[in-house]
């Protein structure tokens, strides 16, 4: 579980067959072998480290679903340790679980802030609402609005400095998790089938 809130950047040293291989200096004080690891908002799990560099497992089915099977070598990454019990939680519930891949749309500068609209995948449509939560890469952003097939979020100065997202522009794909306190509600809304109320009128 982690929390949104991006520890630093790190960059992809290399692409090997069957994992990724990331530079890193602040999260590997204390990350061990086995430890997870968001990469970009993807959970996955540390099987080698060094000095300034660690290495993850990727399945076919995270390259396929999330932004990892596009990054090439030099390319930044944001890096998050999992949720310590008894840590804050500055963000919002991220389980590292990516939804779906989706570009930007359009960013346009507003005051100190960056308005980005990102294209909105069908399948996620009911798990966005306007000042909802939404992890982006790995980032805890709120939702400014939402349409039929797009939404919009604003960053501010530190999440642009601190996050690749700074590097934010058209065509830019972005690894999407949707809130999971949202994802259980309509799940059990779609599932639930009640049954009517007995009737306790007596008749008179």
């Amino acid at each position: 579980m982690f929390t949104g809130i991006v520890e630093e950047q790190g960059s992809l040293l290399a692409r090997e067959e069957t994992g990724l291989v990331i530079t890193a200096h602040q999260i590997l004080q204390d990350v061990a072998i086995k430890d997870s690891v968001a990469v970009d908002g993807t959970c996955l799990t540390v099987t080698a480290k060094g000095e300034d560099w660690f290495r993850v497992d990727t399945m076919p089915e995270t390259l396929r679903r999330t932004r990892l099977g596009s990054l090439q070598p030099g390319d930044s990454v944001n890096l998050e340790r999992s949720l310590l019990a008894n840590g804050r939680i500055g963000g919002h519930m991220v389980q590292g679980h990516i939804e779906a891949c989706a570009p930007i749309l359009s960013t346009q500068e507003d005051g100190i802030g960056l308005d980005v609209v990102i294209e909105l995948p069908a399948e996620l449509q009911s798990y966005v609402i306007p000042k909802g939560f939404i992890a982006l890469n790995g980032v805890s952003l709120t939702i400014v609005d939402v349409w039929t097939d797009r939404f919009s979020i604003s960053l501010i100065p530190y999440t642009r400095q601190q996050t690749n997202l700074g590097q934010a522009h058209p065509g830019m794909l972005l690894n999407l998790e949707t809130d999971i306190l949202g994802r259980y509600v309509a799940r059990f809304l779609q599932t639930a089938h009640p049954q009517p109320l007995a009737n306790t009128n007596p008749g008179y």
